[in-house]
């Protein structure tokens, strides 16, 4: 018998569950690209996320495109062919950004932290220590990467720079909505984050945040004219900052996204809230593993996992997030980059997700390991309603 008729769930980290006054916010048609009232749109949009941004943003520049175009477009404003970049690597999408930079003939180093534990800022201040020449032209780092779960403390990397030049970078794809992001504060030169995660808003836009420093660079001469994010700011048609067609409908829904995050809910609130779903479903696991079942969350430290997605161990969670979808109609998220993928799987509880989610989801997943007789210890909803009730 399957129970997977009726409102399908997405535990999956992006695209995210869209809001239901999202979804109505794309249903009409297209405005005149040229006119008044797409030009205000796009005004609009870009004042909040601005304020998405927390300060000190110079300048922010739009892509129609994922968060790889997202990487690109950093890569190709920020540095020059072989000019190096120092990329802090915590998982598969630090990886994956570096390999972005390589491609292009950017001078990458790597310092790869593995996939469950967050940089340290101590080897990052030895570095940059150890370059006396200032060769290294712009720190990259992930804020929380997407397949390991792992999140970094972005204030106290950039109080490991000290003195040294070099920019910093982070990709947010995966946090922004969902984890603070303070440009200005930290010191932060760009941002790079996209449309579909924390947003609460389909695929499709990239989105690059720059300080005073970064938007003063000379033109990169890996700065094509689509590319080129000088060209993305300032007065005139809306269009221009888009480099040609806007995405319209995607416009008019993260208009709505935005302002159900900044100003219906607040990001005070939108915070504390991913931050008790994010340790309803710790607290779950901890359960889940008691004893030695194999059952453990991918990141041992608290305060180095991110609030919008889990990554755990859990011995037959291939089979598990087949019985989750096929029979109670809730998709769990693949493991990527883990050492055994068919023993892992990830949660994710970003943007427009709630207690009655995040717990319904948790109750799928014991009722499957019931099913399979996957071994687990005992409590775990009870563990997870816990936290909820003590923070409601």
């Amino acid at each position: 018998m399957s129970f997977s008729q009726g409102q399908q769930a997405i535990a999956i980290p992006g695209p995210s569950p869209l809001p239901a006054s999202v979804l109505r916010a794309m249903h009409r048609a297209s405005p005149d690209i040229y006119g008044a009232e797409l030009e205000e749109l796009v005004q609009r949009v870009h004042a909040q996320l601005t304020r998405l941004g927390g300060g000190g943003v110079a300048r922010l520049a739009s892509y129609a495109g994922n968060g790889h175009a997202g990487w690109e477009a950093a890569n190709t404003n920020l540095f020059n062919r072989r000019q190096k970049a120092l990329v802090l690597a915590t998982g598969s999408f630090g990886l994956g950004w570096a390999a972005s930079a390589g491609s292009l003939g950017i001078d990458v180093e790597m310092i790869d932290f593995g996939n469950n534990r967050a940089a340290d800022p101590q080897r990052l201040a030895d570095r940059l220590r150890a370059d006396r020449e200032g060769a290294i032209h712009a720190v990259l780092v992930t804020q929380v990467d997407t397949a390991s779960g792992v999140r970094n403390d972005i204030p106290a990397l950039r109080a490991a720079m000290g003195n040294h030049p070099a920019l910093l970078a982070v990709d947010a794809i995966a946090s922004l909505g969902s984890e603070a992001m303070r440009m200005g504060d930290w010191g932060v030169d760009v941002v790079v984050s996209a449309s579909q995660k924390g947003l609460m808003t389909p695929p499709g836009m990239a989105f690059v945040w720059q300080s005073e420093r970064a938007a003063a660079l000379p033109r990169s001469d890996l700065a094509t004219p689509y590319w080129d994010w000088s060209m993305r700011a300032g007065p005139g048609e809306a269009w221009r900052y888009w480099g040609g067609t806007p995405p319209v409908q995607l416009l008019f829904a993260l208009d709505e996204a935005l302002r159900l995050l900044l100003d219906e809910e607040g990001l005070d609130a939108a915070f504390a809230r991913h931050a008790g779903l994010a340790a309803a479903v710790w607290a779950a696991f901890d359960a889940w593993g008691a004893g030695s079942n194999g059952i453990a969350l991918n990141v041992a430290d608290p305060a180095q996992r991110g609030l919008p997605v889990t990554a755990a161990h859990l011995p037959g969670a291939a089979a598990l997030r087949e019985w989750t979808a096929t029979k109670a109609g809730v998709t769990l998220g693949v493991a990527i980059g883990a050492e055994r993928p068919d023993d892992a799987l990830r949660i994710a509880h970003m943007g427009h997700a709630s207690a009655h989610m995040t717990l319904g989801v948790l109750a799928v997943m014991e009722a499957g390991m019931r099913a399979l007789g996957i071994a687990h210890g005992q409590g775990g909803l009870d563990a997870a309603t816990a936290v909820i009730a003590a923070r409601a």
